[in-house]
């Protein structure tokens, strides 16, 4: 399987050792001797990868250097590697999201197990992720109202029962309706509620229940802070 893997290791015979096996095994490799040398060279996230890091390595730690990755937001997978079995710190870092934790020596099936496993998950939440940016992009452009109507659409009421919850005729639900369909480019019902569980959309919470006793063609402040979500993450995207 493709991908490129980051060393992390103060000790250079390792790096050389483990570079030299995983480039016949396919792999791009880049090296680090230290955690800030990776800070400087920050991986990009768009190639399919995954970093082996050092847990004892001098300045950063390598657990404080995965907390210093997640807070930057790199999605790169981590296996710790370590010469000093310590359950404790095993445990830490896995709880943080670390993939694997290797103990040296590491044989040479082990390693390139974990690195697969690993490069084959990043390359699968990279796919979701961009997906997921792609959608919440599509609704960012919908208006408050249209927002509206999506939500109660993609919850199974019907056009009678969302004129009545906002006040307006079912003609006009039907034309606000269409321009969702539209700039979701969602071919179908089915389509557009597969889109509103994409973008994590709780099932739990309706808007009927948070709507007045009587209509209202006022927009909730649900909507407006959830459309002003959608737009920032947008706008970071394409950032």
């Amino acid at each position: 399987m493709p991908g490129r893997v980051h060393i992390v290791d103060d000790d250079t015979s390792f790096r050389t050792a483990t570079e030299r096996r995983l480039k016949h095994a396919g792999y791009e490799v880049e090296t680090y001797a230290s955690a800030e040398q990776l800070m400087d060279r920050l991986p990009d996230d768009g190639v399919p990868g995954c970093i082996l890091l050092d847990v004892r390595i001098p300045g950063m730690s390598g657990p404080e250097l995965q907390v210093h990755l997640r807070k930057v937001g790199s999605t790169l997978p981590i296996i710790f590697l370590t010469g000093y079995p310590d359950i404790r710190t095993a445990v830490q870092v896995i709880k943080a999201g670390a993939e694997d934790c290797l103990i040296k020596p590491i044989s040479s099936d082990e390693l390139l197990r974990s690195v697969d496993l690993a490069i084959a998950k990043h390359s699968s939440n990279y796919r979701r992720k961009m997906v997921l940016d792609v959608n919440r992009s599509l609704l960012a452009t919908l208006t408050p109202r249209e927002w509206e109507v999506f939500e109660l659409v993609t919850r199974g009421h019907t056009g009678k029962q969302i004129a009545h919850i906002l006040g307006c005729t079912e003609r006009t639900i039907k034309a606000h309706r269409q321009r969702v369909m539209e700039k979701t480019q969602a071919p179908s019902f089915a389509a557009l509620v597969s889109l509103a569980e994409r973008v994590g959309m709780s099932r739990d919470r309706d808007p009927v229940a948070e709507q007045p006793s009587t209509p209202s063609s006022a927009v909730s402040p649900s909507t407006t802070n959830e459309l002003q979500r959608l737009r920032s993450a947008a706008a970071t995207m394409r950032g």
